[in-house]
Protein backbone atom coordinates (compact mmCIF):
# COMPACT_ATOMS: atom_id res chain seq x y z
CA UNK A 1 0.00 0.00 0.00
CA UNK A 2 1.09 3.54 -0.67
CA UNK A 3 2.25 5.99 1.56
CA UNK A 4 -0.79 8.16 0.61
CA UNK A 5 -3.36 5.30 1.17
CA UNK A 6 -1.76 4.22 4.00
CA UNK A 7 -2.33 7.52 5.99
CA UNK A 8 -5.34 8.76 4.56
CA UNK A 9 -3.76 11.77 2.66
CA UNK A 10 -5.89 14.43 1.34
CA UNK A 11 -4.59 17.77 -0.54
CA UNK A 12 -6.40 20.96 -1.10
CA UNK A 13 -5.99 24.54 -1.58
CA UNK A 14 -4.37 26.08 -4.37
CA UNK A 15 -1.82 24.31 -6.15
CA UNK A 16 0.73 27.31 -6.07
CA UNK A 17 1.01 28.56 -2.75
CA UNK A 18 2.99 27.75 -0.23
CA UNK A 19 2.34 23.92 1.15
CA UNK A 20 1.29 23.88 5.05
CA UNK A 21 0.58 20.33 6.55
CA UNK A 22 -1.55 20.04 9.24
CA UNK A 23 -0.92 16.77 11.75
CA UNK A 24 -3.19 15.88 14.30
CA UNK A 25 -2.68 14.88 18.07
CA UNK A 26 -3.52 11.89 20.56
CA UNK A 27 -7.00 10.18 20.12
CA UNK A 28 -7.74 12.26 16.77
CA UNK A 29 -7.45 12.16 13.09
CA UNK A 30 -7.18 14.97 10.16
CA UNK A 31 -11.21 15.80 11.07
CA UNK A 32 -9.98 17.79 13.36
CA UNK A 33 -8.78 20.13 11.22
CA UNK A 34 -12.13 20.83 9.25
CA UNK A 35 -12.76 24.26 10.36
CA UNK A 36 -9.24 25.63 9.68
CA UNK A 37 -8.36 24.04 6.65
CA UNK A 38 -11.10 25.78 4.09
CA UNK A 39 -9.79 29.35 5.50
CA UNK A 40 -5.84 28.27 5.07
CA UNK A 41 -6.81 26.85 1.19
CA UNK A 42 -7.67 30.52 0.08
CA UNK A 43 -4.03 31.03 0.25
CA UNK A 44 -1.90 28.19 0.45
CA UNK A 45 -1.68 24.21 -0.21
CA UNK A 46 -3.05 22.29 2.36
CA UNK A 47 -2.21 18.72 2.85
CA UNK A 48 -4.12 17.02 5.72
CA UNK A 49 -3.35 12.83 6.77
CA UNK A 50 -3.88 10.39 9.47
CA UNK A 51 -1.20 9.01 11.40
CA UNK A 52 -1.25 5.18 11.17
CA UNK A 53 -3.66 3.76 13.40
CA UNK A 54 -6.44 6.80 13.37
CA UNK A 55 -9.20 7.66 11.70
CA UNK A 56 -8.67 6.15 7.78
CA UNK A 57 -5.71 4.83 8.04
CA UNK A 58 -4.64 1.53 7.30
CA UNK A 59 -4.89 0.02 10.39
CA UNK A 60 -3.32 -3.07 9.52
CA UNK A 61 0.04 -0.77 9.23
CA UNK A 62 0.40 -0.07 13.20
CA UNK A 63 3.07 -1.70 15.45
CA UNK A 64 3.38 -1.42 18.92
CA UNK A 65 7.48 -1.39 18.31
CA UNK A 66 7.07 1.86 15.79
CA UNK A 67 4.68 3.98 17.64
CA UNK A 68 5.49 3.58 21.15
CA UNK A 69 7.98 6.35 20.39
CA UNK A 70 7.08 9.75 19.05
CA UNK A 71 10.01 9.16 16.52
CA UNK A 72 7.58 6.57 14.83
CA UNK A 73 5.04 9.36 14.00
CA UNK A 74 7.60 11.91 12.96
CA UNK A 75 8.33 9.22 10.48
CA UNK A 76 5.15 9.30 9.48
CA UNK A 77 5.18 12.73 8.96
CA UNK A 78 8.80 12.57 7.20
CA UNK A 79 6.94 9.87 4.59
CA UNK A 80 3.94 11.75 3.86
CA UNK A 81 5.99 15.06 2.87
CA UNK A 82 8.87 12.35 0.57
CA UNK A 83 5.84 11.03 -0.57
CA UNK A 84 4.52 14.11 -1.93
CA UNK A 85 8.01 15.29 -2.66
CA UNK A 86 7.52 18.93 -0.37
CA UNK A 87 10.03 21.64 0.04
CA UNK A 88 10.02 24.12 2.98
CA UNK A 89 6.75 22.94 4.35
CA UNK A 90 5.42 24.51 6.84
CA UNK A 91 4.23 21.91 9.83
CA UNK A 92 1.52 22.49 11.75
CA UNK A 93 1.52 19.67 14.53
CA UNK A 94 -1.51 19.95 17.42
CA UNK A 95 -0.68 18.50 20.98
CA UNK A 96 1.89 16.32 21.52
CA UNK A 97 2.35 16.34 17.37
CA UNK A 98 4.38 19.78 17.99
CA UNK A 99 7.24 17.72 19.26
CA UNK A 100 6.95 15.05 16.85
CA UNK A 101 6.86 17.96 13.90
CA UNK A 102 10.19 18.95 15.99
CA UNK A 103 11.52 15.59 15.39
CA UNK A 104 10.59 15.46 11.74
CA UNK A 105 12.10 18.88 10.84
CA UNK A 106 15.07 17.56 12.51
CA UNK A 107 15.04 14.58 9.96
CA UNK A 108 14.25 16.12 7.51
CA UNK A 109 14.86 19.91 7.17
CA UNK A 110 14.90 20.48 3.39
CA UNK A 111 11.25 19.59 3.42
CA UNK A 112 9.57 21.11 6.46
CA UNK A 113 10.90 24.87 6.60
CA UNK A 114 8.75 26.34 9.44
CA UNK A 115 6.70 25.27 12.61
CA UNK A 116 3.74 26.38 13.99
CA UNK A 117 2.98 24.41 17.35
CA UNK A 118 -0.79 24.54 18.46
CA UNK A 119 -1.33 23.96 22.39
CA UNK A 120 2.33 22.39 22.62
CA UNK A 121 3.91 20.37 26.13
CA UNK A 122 7.45 18.61 25.32
CA UNK A 123 7.16 17.61 29.53
CA UNK A 124 3.98 17.25 31.19
CA UNK A 125 5.53 16.13 34.66
CA UNK A 126 5.98 18.78 37.49
CA UNK A 127 9.81 18.84 37.95
CA UNK A 128 11.96 21.23 40.24
CA UNK A 129 11.88 24.49 38.06
CA UNK A 130 9.36 23.12 35.81
CA UNK A 131 5.98 23.06 35.67
CA UNK A 132 4.57 20.89 33.21
CA UNK A 133 0.77 20.95 34.80
CA UNK A 134 0.92 17.35 36.20
CA UNK A 135 2.15 15.50 38.86
CA UNK A 136 3.65 11.51 38.32
CA UNK A 137 1.01 10.23 40.55
CA UNK A 138 -1.36 12.29 38.09
CA UNK A 139 -0.32 10.65 34.86
CA UNK A 140 -0.33 7.34 36.56
CA UNK A 141 -3.51 7.31 37.43
CA UNK A 142 -4.28 9.02 34.03
CA UNK A 143 -3.01 6.23 32.20
CA UNK A 144 -4.28 3.33 34.48
CA UNK A 145 -7.97 4.70 33.88
CA UNK A 146 -7.37 5.05 30.32
CA UNK A 147 -5.79 1.26 30.58
CA UNK A 148 -8.64 -0.63 32.38
CA UNK A 149 -11.88 1.71 31.04
CA UNK A 150 -10.96 3.57 27.51
CA UNK A 151 -14.40 4.35 26.64
CA UNK A 152 -15.09 5.86 30.40
CA UNK A 153 -12.00 7.48 30.63
CA UNK A 154 -12.46 9.24 27.34
CA UNK A 155 -16.02 10.11 28.37
CA UNK A 156 -14.67 11.53 31.14
CA UNK A 157 -11.24 13.16 30.06
CA UNK A 158 -12.25 14.59 26.75
CA UNK A 159 -14.99 17.31 27.95
CA UNK A 160 -11.61 18.42 30.21
CA UNK A 161 -8.88 18.61 27.42
CA UNK A 162 -11.79 20.29 25.21
CA UNK A 163 -12.46 22.74 27.80
CA UNK A 164 -15.48 25.17 27.13
CA UNK A 165 -18.33 23.54 29.24
CA UNK A 166 -21.16 26.04 28.19
CA UNK A 167 -20.20 24.57 24.20
CA UNK A 168 -20.59 20.30 25.01
CA UNK A 169 -21.16 19.40 22.05
CA UNK A 170 -17.08 20.52 21.23
CA UNK A 171 -16.51 17.88 24.26
CA UNK A 172 -18.75 15.35 22.56
CA UNK A 173 -17.31 15.73 19.52
CA UNK A 174 -13.78 15.07 21.55
CA UNK A 175 -15.19 12.03 23.15
CA UNK A 176 -16.49 10.68 19.86
CA UNK A 177 -13.44 10.93 18.46
CA UNK A 178 -11.71 9.49 21.21
CA UNK A 179 -13.81 6.34 20.90
CA UNK A 180 -13.58 5.86 17.79
CA UNK A 181 -9.86 4.82 18.48
CA UNK A 182 -8.84 1.07 18.75
CA UNK A 183 -8.22 0.94 22.50
CA UNK A 184 -5.14 -0.62 22.09
CA UNK A 185 -3.72 1.63 19.96
CA UNK A 186 -4.96 4.52 21.79
CA UNK A 187 -2.93 2.47 25.43
CA UNK A 188 0.37 3.03 22.92
CA UNK A 189 -0.18 6.57 21.78
CA UNK A 190 -1.48 8.11 25.75
CA UNK A 191 1.44 6.69 27.19
CA UNK A 192 4.19 8.21 24.06
CA UNK A 193 2.33 11.23 24.63
CA UNK A 194 1.89 11.86 28.78
CA UNK A 195 5.56 10.18 29.32
CA UNK A 196 7.96 11.31 26.49
CA UNK A 197 10.26 14.39 27.48
CA UNK A 198 10.72 16.46 24.51
CA UNK A 199 12.57 19.35 26.09
CA UNK A 200 16.16 18.82 25.05
CA UNK A 201 15.03 18.36 21.16
CA UNK A 202 13.43 21.89 21.48
CA UNK A 203 17.24 23.08 22.12
CA UNK A 204 18.16 22.23 18.62
CA UNK A 205 14.82 23.76 16.33
CA UNK A 206 16.12 26.52 14.10
CA UNK A 207 13.55 26.99 12.28
CA UNK A 208 10.86 29.79 12.39
CA UNK A 209 8.77 28.38 14.65
CA UNK A 210 5.26 29.77 15.97
CA UNK A 211 3.88 28.45 19.33
CA UNK A 212 -0.03 28.95 19.96
CA UNK A 213 -1.38 28.57 23.33
CA UNK A 214 -4.79 29.38 24.87
CA UNK A 215 -5.46 31.44 27.34
CA UNK A 216 -7.10 28.69 29.71
CA UNK A 217 -5.91 25.57 28.81
CA UNK A 218 -6.02 22.31 31.33
CA UNK A 219 -3.80 20.32 29.65
CA UNK A 220 -0.75 23.09 28.95
CA UNK A 221 -0.62 25.85 31.35
CA UNK A 222 0.93 29.11 30.42
CA UNK A 223 4.17 28.02 32.02
CA UNK A 224 4.58 26.03 29.31
CA UNK A 225 4.26 27.80 26.60
CA UNK A 226 6.61 30.28 28.00
CA UNK A 227 8.70 27.75 28.26
CA UNK A 228 8.94 26.22 24.94
CA UNK A 229 9.30 29.99 23.85
CA UNK A 230 12.29 30.59 25.72
CA UNK A 231 13.94 26.78 24.36
CA UNK A 232 13.45 28.12 20.98
CA UNK A 233 15.69 31.33 19.62
CA UNK A 234 13.91 33.88 17.46
CA UNK A 235 10.33 31.90 18.28
CA UNK A 236 7.17 33.92 18.42
CA UNK A 237 4.15 33.30 21.14
CA UNK A 238 0.67 34.11 20.59
CA UNK A 239 -2.08 33.66 22.95
CA UNK A 240 -4.97 33.02 21.47
CA UNK A 241 -8.31 34.43 22.93
CA UNK A 242 -9.51 30.35 23.50
CA UNK A 243 -10.28 27.90 26.48
CA UNK A 244 -8.92 24.57 25.66
CA UNK A 245 -6.77 22.29 24.56
CA UNK A 246 -8.19 22.01 20.65
CA UNK A 247 -8.50 25.99 19.58
CA UNK A 248 -8.99 24.72 16.25
CA UNK A 249 -12.37 23.03 17.33
CA UNK A 250 -13.40 25.73 19.75
CA UNK A 251 -11.74 28.86 17.91
CA UNK A 252 -11.41 27.99 13.96
CA UNK A 253 -11.26 31.81 13.48
CA UNK A 254 -8.52 33.24 15.26
CA UNK A 255 -6.62 29.83 15.11
CA UNK A 256 -6.38 30.03 11.27
CA UNK A 257 -5.95 33.45 11.01
CA UNK A 258 -2.98 33.39 13.47
CA UNK A 259 -1.90 30.26 11.19
CA UNK A 260 -2.04 32.59 8.01
CA UNK A 261 -0.50 35.84 9.59
CA UNK A 262 2.33 33.32 10.31
CA UNK A 263 2.76 31.41 6.53
CA UNK A 264 2.24 34.79 5.34
CA UNK A 265 5.04 36.44 6.88
CA UNK A 266 7.23 34.05 5.43
CA UNK A 267 7.68 34.55 2.18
Amino acid sequence: MSILSRNNVRVTGRATGRTVVLVHGFGCDQNMWRLVEPVLAEDFRVVLFDYVGAGRSDLSAWREDRYSSLDGYARDIVEVCEELDLRDAVLVGHSVSAMAAVLARAAAPERIGSLVMVCPSPYYIDEDGYRGGFSAEDIDELLESLESNYLGWSATMAPVIMGNPDRPELGEELTNSFCATDPEIARVFARTTFLSDSRKDLQGVTAPTLILECAQDAIAPPEVGAYVHSAIPGSRLVTLDAIGHCPQLSAPEVTASAISAFVSDLS
